[in-house]
């Protein structure tokens, strides 16, 4: 196993690729699903020295195998949203202090100490479901920040209204997670004019609004919350980080995370 400490201290590209040529060869010796993708493709393990040699497991695999990397009995298992009778992802878990320890690290690195903040979580589609690693984030951000007023809405609108004007009014710092549908629905039912609050949206229509482009979407909320800048959180059920965007969409990940682009309809 590589231990997290080796990950989550990563300070320069170079520790980056060192890391990660470790990863890939423990993942090469203990993840039977990823090693016989390696052997279809004849990737020499020995041969692999970079970065961009490293070959990239495609997402599909996690709706049709079992991607797991060692013995260790499952602790959870995260499971992607989908629309009704859609095959979704399944992460199988051994170890959630991982995930959990990416996480902290990560909010902190970007927006400093939890306990500055009422996190407040508008997450309908999530909470209604079993197995969401956001909820799993999100619920342990709200525990960690020990304000009294952190918690999730559901359909009560009108509390969450309530409680937001009161929170910047009082000066309090806010930060408000939310899927962008149940954002517009927010905005549809009251217009603000916040000072002290982070709006953070998830992305996601879920099926319930159509599709609106992330410039659409963010110069409505811009609009009708009074705020100059939408930030935007990305992760992923198969992914145990998340990026952060701080306004204008443009994502920033954290030391342990990097994105390299691949064609997904051609492996090399």
């Amino acid at each position: 196993m590589i231990p997290s400490q080796d990950i989550f201290t990563i300070s320069s590209a170079k520790q980056f690729e060192k890391i990660a040529l470790k990863v890939f060869r423990y993942q090469h010796e203990n993840n039977a699903v990823y090693r016989e993708f390696c052997d279809l493709l004849k990737t020499d393990k020995g041969a692999v020295k970079s970065l961009e040699q490293i070959p990239f497991l495609p997402i599909q695999f996690f709706k049709s195998h079992e991607v797991v990397s060692n013995s260790n009995p499952i602790q959870t298992t995260f499971t992607s949203s989908g629309t009704t009778g859609m095959v979704t992802s399944k992460h199988l878990v051994t170890d959630v202090s991982i995930y959990e320890e990416s996480y902290r690290k990560a909010f902190s690195q970007f927006y400093g100490n939890i306990e500055d903040y009422v996190v407040v979580a508008l997450l309908p589609s999530y909470l209604e479901r079993e197995g969401s690693s956001l909820i799993h984030m999100v619920d342990d951000l709200i525990q960690l920040s020990n304000q009294a007023d952190s918690g999730f809405y559901l359909h009560n609108y009108d509390e969450l209204i309530e409680k937001l004007i009161q929170l910047d009014q009082s000066g309090q710092n806010v930060i408000l997670i939310g899927v962008t549908y149940a954002l517009l629905d927010l905005i549809e039912k009251h217009s603000f004019q916040l000072e002290n609050t982070i709006i953070m949206e998830t992305g996601g229509m879920k099926g319930r609004r159509e599709e609106m482009t992330r410039k659409q979407v963010h110069d409505l909320l811009q609009k009708q919350l009074g705020l100059s800048l939408i930030h935007s959180e990305y992760g992923m059920t198969e992914l145990l980080s998340q990026a952060y965007s701080k306004g204008d969409g443009i994502f920033h990940c954290p030391p342990w995370m990097k994105v390299l682009i691949r064609d997904e309809d051609d492996p090399f």
